[in-house]
């Protein structure tokens, strides 16, 4: 693959939505990087960049703790109030997030007053979340705080082995995604690059 193929991947793959003041702050659960999610959660809230935090993530391989109790009591234990979270624990994939999160949060807040929303997640998965949202939660004005646990720089993806793969295989399932109605796209970013 050439430099200038990788160069649109990433640029598609890992857009940048600088991370803003949001009425609702949206972590995405996982198993990897944990400390790394947590302490970009804590930071951002210390940072007043939400008043409220949803977690969203289900029972994943064998444990007995959905992602989003793990990453709710490291949060609790870094000094984020147990007030401010809204836990989700049922999801097992990002449309779920979504759908179930937005839920989650009608019970605890005014749906109609939250019109911004920090996303928190995998930098490699960033297209794919904000997609997501678009598709499901729509009209929302979204920012980003990508979290990068893979030890090498964004600009250095292509030569990390784990970093790579991820990267090509969310890029891989975008158009699948679109076409089965999961995703939308994101208006105002570049289309799907043909390469």
């Amino acid at each position: 693959m050439h430099a200038h193929d990788l160069q649109r991947i990433a640029e598609y793959m890992m857009p940048v939505f600088p991370a803003q003041q949001s009425d609702l702050g949206f972590l995405f659960g996982t198993r990897h990087g944990v400390p790394e999610f947590c302490a970009a959660a804590h930071s951002l809230w210390q940072e007043g960049m939400f008043g409220r935090l949803l977690v969203s993530g289900g029972r994943t391989g064998s444990s007995a703790l959905a992602e989003a109790d793990l990453i709710g009591a490291e949060l609790v234990r870094l000094g984020v109030p147990e007030s401010a979270l809204i836990l989700e624990t049922a999801a097992t994939n990002t449309g779920e997030n979504v759908q179930f999160g937005r839920r989650k949060v009608a019970e605890a807040m005014d749906l109609g007053a939250i019109r911004s929303v920090l996303v928190i997640g995998k930098v490699c998965s960033t297209r794919r979340y904000l997609m997501t949202l678009q598709r499901h939660w729509p009209g929302l004005r979204m920012s980003v705080c990508p979290v990068n646990y893979f030890g090498v720089s964004v600009e250095r993806w292509h030569e990390h082995e784990e970093f790579r793969a991820r990267v090509l295989g969310e890029f891989e399932k975008i158009p699948l995604y679109l076409q089965k109605g999961f995703l939308d796209e994101i208006e105002g970013c570049a289309a799907y690059p043909a390469l």
